[in-house]
């Protein structure tokens, strides 16, 4: 049978992940004056570096397999960050994008409980979109919802394709779409037969 993507991570838990936010950036310096001009490009993506915990057989298989399944840069998974499942916000409501057509840093959001401050705040993820058009943000600032249950968020990475009037905003376990960043998958057994696994990846994009 074959294989759809994006999979969903195994649930075998993460000792370690690092997580890094990339920012496309041109800087060019006068020879003479050393006056610097900035240019900010479009590009803006994550990439990340995932550490599994010490492992026995039975489990450690069920992961090389799955990174085996990604057949090197091809296909794709959905994973969050492990230690940030729910916001630091207040996070209520049924927050939904206000409005088709939106694109770049900032999303137009209705939906959430009206008058709340600190609905969410700087720091906390959401995701937007499922299956393949599944994309993983920060909030960038606090955000309070004003007395119709509406709130602007400002996010990295910015937004690249438009999510529909109406779309579901995910607070709780939000998730990215991701693919390893090498055609290659090792991993290490000691002499007891425990298993280590790291591997880095990139988001999907």
């Amino acid at each position: 049978m074959a294989i759809t993507y994006p999979v969903t991570f195994p649930d075998v838990g993460i000792r370690a992940m690092t997580i890094r936010g990339n920012t496309i950036v041109g800087v060019s310096a006068s020879p003479f004056t050393a006056q610097q001009q900035v240019y900010k490009h479009q590009g803006e993506w994550w990439e990340a570096e995932v550490t599994l915990p010490p492992m026995k057989r039975a489990t450690a298989e069920q992961v090389s397999a799955f990174l085996l399944k990604m057949k090197g840069r091809y296909g794709t998974f959905l994973l969050g960050d492990p230690a940030n499942t729910s916001p630091r916000g207040v996070g209520t409501g049924t927050p939904l994008v206000n409005g088709a057509g939106q694109t770049g840093s900032s999303l137009v959001t209705d939906g959430w409980t009206v008058s709340t401050t600190g609905i969410l705040k700087a720091g906390d993820w959401i995701q937007l979109g499922t299956g393949s058009s599944t994309t993983l943000h920060k909030v960038l600032d606090d955000v309070n919802s004003d007395g119709s249950g509406n709130a602007t968020l400002e996010l990295f990475p910015r937004i690249r394709t438009s999510p529909d009037d109406d779309a579901a905003i995910t607070v709780s376990s939000p998730k990215g779409i991701w693919r390893l960043a090498s055609n290659q998958m090792e991993y290490s057994i000691d002499e007891a037969s425990v298993y280590g696994i790291t591997f880095a990846c990139i988001e999907a994009l």
